[in-house]
């Protein structure tokens, strides 16, 4: 606060009160271009209808907020968002372009109107050794899905960006069309942890008798209260006159294994409530006996480590693709130890079958590079992250040899930088000239041998150093560590790739909302204007 004195003669101000100025808020334009904003930024933010202008009880709830404010039509509605759009747009480009290495996850999807559309999102740490991400785009896809116009498409998003030479990893789903794109486009592929997660709970499920029968009787009881009011009513009032807190039944998704696990905890939570309304009820549904919860409570058990890794391998906001390889070991033990437990044989098969489907599916996890430098450079894991030993050295060496390349190129500017300094006597012929080419290739060899000496030094000091504990930010070790310069760097580059494509996923469900038989006469480019701003801003 700025306390303004008249000026006075200096005998005055003795007997002056001095004043406080208030800022005071803005008028006229300036009022009008603040209230302007505020209401686009809800609208994308909520993904309210441009429409809502037009609304009469929104017109007068306006009007009692401030009876000067005169909003925008929807026409102007929708050319604030466009400008809006490319504001934040540049200012995404000029942050994403100054970073060095980006991972980005993409994802095809058809909306409810048959439309397909292409998205991409982009991951990265930034100076401050901070996670970030930006939505590059949710583009309409009317070509056919090739693995050629997918690779164009990508391509023309990374280079709109900015973004060539700076990739280092692309994390989709396992479709043959979008393995083949990037591959064309030369970039590294990365599987979605969370897809191969649901394939191995889903084939084994799938092909365990009694599970699967257990599964599509519970999808039956669920349907059963989904599609009947009647029966939803009974439901609900079995539960209130239990005294409990009212829930519906949880239906699964086939895309997502994790929603059966909650399939039939629920099922399970609402065990006597569901047994009541079914009983009070005319129907033939068969119900669970205490035989096929028994099965599913233990079942739950076996299954919950695939759970608890896909929601934490899951976040935006944590560091991800290091866990790979740990948290594939820690599912191994833990579904081993509860496999042992099993009082019924069912469940024993069941555990078995998951861990059979583990070591086909991962048996190689340990030898993907990207995944093994992401592992070692997170200061929790290091190489006790690796199962094999052999492997964490082989991830050691390739560590080494990725700092002694930055130390060498580091050096090779220094070097290209005083030989542009130092241009005196060049012009005089010498007897030096005659040893040039050899004098050369010793300096050369000399420097090489000291990168790689000062590479395996730095990587020796970092391995020694204590581990991190777990629940500690990765980054911020690093953010606190710069006295290891070159790997400061690799860690900046690998910690920033995702264990899934879920980020691309969770647009999606946005676009579900914006993308929609109700909002028909939205235009793809705004679709994709409003998906962007939603996510960005």
């Amino acid at each position: 606060m700025l306390r303004h004195l008249r000026s006075k003669h200096p005998n005055a101000l003795a007997n002056e009160t001095p004043t406080t100025e208030h800022h005071s808020a803005p008028t006229g334009e300036g009022r009008k271009k603040e209230l302007d904003d505020a209401l686009i930024n809800m609208i994308v933010k909520d993904l309210q209808p441009f429409s809502i202008v037009e609304d009469e009880g929104f017109k007068a709830f306006i009007n009692m907020l401030d009876p000067t404010y005169v909003l925008p039509t929807r026409k102007t509605v929708k050319t604030m968002v466009r400008h809006k759009y490319r504001e934040e747009k540049e200012k995404a480009m000029a942050q994403v372009r100054n970073i060095p290495s980006v991972c980005l996850t993409a994802d095809m999807w058809t909306s409810l109107t048959m439309e397909s559309y292409l998205g991409v999102t982009c991951h990265y740490t930034n100076s401050n050794t901070e996670l970030g991400s930006v939505v590059l785009g949710v583009s309409k896809f009317p070509k056919s899905h090739t693995a050629d116009n997918i690779k164009e498409a990508l391509s023309e998003m990374i280079t709109d960006w900015g973004l060539t030479g700076s990739v280092a990893a692309m994390v989709t789903d396992n479709a043959a069309n979008m393995v083949s794109a990037i591959q064309k486009l030369g970039l590294r592929h990365l599987p979605c942890f969370a897809h191969t997660i649901n394939l191995i709970v889903k084939r084994a499920v799938e092909e365990h008798e009694v599970m699967a029968d257990i599964r599509s009787r519970a999808r039956r009881v669920v349907s059963y209260f989904r599609s009947s009011t009647k029966a939803t009513e009974k439901l609900m009032l079995a539960q209130e006159r239990m005294g409990r807190q009212p829930l519906k039944l949880l239906q699964e998704v086939d895309t997502r294994w994790n929603s059966t696990h909650d399939m039939l905890q629920r099922l399970i939570d609402l065990r006597e409530p569901v047994g009541a309304a079914l009983a009070s009820l005319s129907n033939d549904i068969m119900p669970l006996s205490s035989a096929d919860f028994d099965i599913i409570s233990e079942s739950l058990e076996v299954l919950a480590p695939f759970k608890y890794a896909t929601e934490e391998l899951s976040g935006e906001k944590r560091v991800s693709a290091s866990k790979i390889i740990p948290i594939i070991r820690m599912i191994q033990h833990k579904v081993a130890e509860k496999t042992a437990l099993a009082r019924n044989v069912s469940v024993s098969s069941l555990g078995i079958a998951l861990q059979q489907y583990i070591n086909k599916r991962c048996s190689t996890v340990e030898s993907i590079r990207v995944l093994a430098l992401a592992t070692l450079l997170d200061p929790r894991f290091k190489t006790l992250g690796f199962g094999n030993q052999d492997n964490a050295r082989e991830a050691e060496r390739l560590l080494t040899a990725e700092c002694a390349s930055i130390i060498r190129l580091t050096s090779e500017h220094a070097s290209q930088a005083e030989a542009s300094s130092s241009q005196a006597a060049q012009n005089a012929p010498s007897s030096d000239d005659l040893w040039e080419l050899l004098d050369s290739r010793v300096s050369e060899t000399q420097r090489h041998h000291s990168c790689n000496a000062d590479a395996t030094i730095e990587v020796k000091r970092y391995i020694s150093d204590a581990y991190l504990p777990r629940s500690e930010d990765p980054l911020k070790y690093w953010q606190a560590h710069k006295e290891y310069p070159h790997l400061y760097t690799l860690a900046r580059k690998y910690l920033a790739i995702t264990a899934t494509s879920v980020p691309c996923e969770r647009i999606f469900s946005k676009a579900g909302d914006v993308i929609s038989k109700k909002r028909s006469r939205l235009s793809s480019s705004t679709a994709e204007q409003i998906i962007f701003l939603n996510k960005n801003m």
